[in-house]
């Protein structure tokens, strides 16, 4: 019965293994910092960067989608907001944030 727990005891000790024992102990972790760099971070900078590309194309005359659903066209824009037209003499203004999306030659 000794020599059974001195085999496990055995298997369990990772102080003659030296550095590959310490990796061996951490993979799960670099593995779960991989994981959440290439699922979460790295998606989320490429649209990040992909948005930022959109508000520097703006240009009056562009059509738009905003968040809320409003289809529009750009009549002005400044450092932090746009002004866009969704009626005939409506004009709203919004903060850039609120475009979602560059709408295509789609006629109403």
């Amino acid at each position: 019965m000794d020599s059974i727990a001195n085999f496990f005891n055995g298997l369990t000790n990772y102080d003659n293994l030296g550095f590959l024992g310490d990796l061996g102990q951490m993979w799960p972790l670099l593995f779960m910092v991989l994981l959440f760099y290439f699922i979460l971070y790295r998606p989320q900078k490429r649209q990040q960067k992909r948005r930022q590309e959109m508000f520097s194309n703006l240009k009056k005359n562009t059509k738009i989608v905003t968040v809320g659903g409003l289809y529009g066209v750009i009549t002005d824009i400044k450092d932090d907001y746009v002004r866009i037209r969704i009626a005939d003499k409506v004009e709203i203004k919004l903060k850039k944030e609120s475009i979602s999306a560059i709408a295509g030659d789609e006629e109403d």
